[in-house]
């Protein structure tokens, strides 16, 4: 928190932003459904390939955010299962961008002592593409700080079937009936250790969550927006993490007894929903 504070200019409104941050309380694992590329360039009589390039940029500011906010997970949704039904050139541009921008950003990811993972099928993208993830995921193993978690070739209810399957074949070979609780059922997902989202992020409007980390996001608190990823920025970010710590995360209990004095009651434009609330 404290290096984003140096980092953001004095007097500029990320820095007015974060100042009202209580570190304490800030998401550990942060996820984001990066929507609306095509839209952003549709509305600016452009190519959907120029959505896509648009949207590289956000990707750059809001990792570089998440580490020097001390986040210390960061998933984004990048492409799904579903993606494949697009135009093969577009799937093809994709592929094109994501080779780029990892040749290009992994030394700045090393620096930052990101730890770069994939979470899907990534196994069943083109060769070129698997070879520089693998690249990347080797080039930052040893790193400490946040783990970057890009979601490629993912589909959430796949994830959980992947997940019953992998406990199937343990239970081979054992007398005894197989005994799943809901921690040896989350290991078998795919970035265990990165624990649960404690905040889902979606862009452009959408108010659906696309098949996207079903199991983890039980009770993830989720915040909406209808600005298109391309536009995207540091202070949108900041604005979720507000909106985030005003909550009271009750996990299905009581809320906590206030603390201070009694207030009016206050009509605010609530953004923010909570799944299982």
């Amino acid at each position: 928190m404290q290096d984003f504070l140096e980092w953001a200019p004095s007097g500029s409104r990320e820095h007015r932003l974060a100042c009202k941050l209580r570190p304490s309380r800030l998401p550990r694992h942060i996820a984001v459904i990066m929507d609306g590329n095509g839209r952003w360039a549709r509305e600016r009589l452009l190519p959907r390939a120029a959505g896509h390039r648009a949207g590289v940029g956000p990707v750059r500011e809001i990792i570089e955010a998440c580490c020097r906010l001390g986040i210390r997970a960061l998933t984004l949704y990048a492409f799904s299962v579903e993606n494949w039904k697009r135009p093969k050139a577009e799937i093809e541009t994709l592929w094109v961008l994501l080779r780029r921008y990892l040749r290009k950003e992994l030394p700045e990811l090393k620096a930052n002592g990101v730890r770069f993972q994939t979470i899907g099928k990534v196994d069943e993208l083109p060769t070129e593409v698997c070879d520089d993830i693998d690249n990347a995921i080797l080039e930052t193993a040893a790193n400490d700080g946040m783990r970057l978690n890009v979601a490629l070739n993912y589909s959430g209810r796949s994830e959980i079937v992947e997940a019953v399957n992998a406990l199937l074949r343990t239970s081979h070979g054992h007398i005894e009936p197989l005994q799943v609780d809901e921690r040896s059922f989350g290991q078998m997902l795919y970035a265990p250790q990165c624990g649960d989202p404690d905040l889902l992020i979606r862009t452009s409007g959408e108010f659906r969550i696309s098949n996207f980390l079903l199991w983890q996001i039980a009770y993830s608190e989720i915040w909406m927006t209808e600005r298109y990823w391309p536009d995207f920025r540091t202070t949108d970010l900041l604005e979720a993490l507000l909106e985030y710590q005003r909550r009271n995360r009750r996990f299905g209990g009581l809320p906590e007894p206030p603390t201070g004095p009694a207030r009016g009651r206050v009509s605010v434009r609530r953004t923010l929903l909570s799944v299982a609330d």
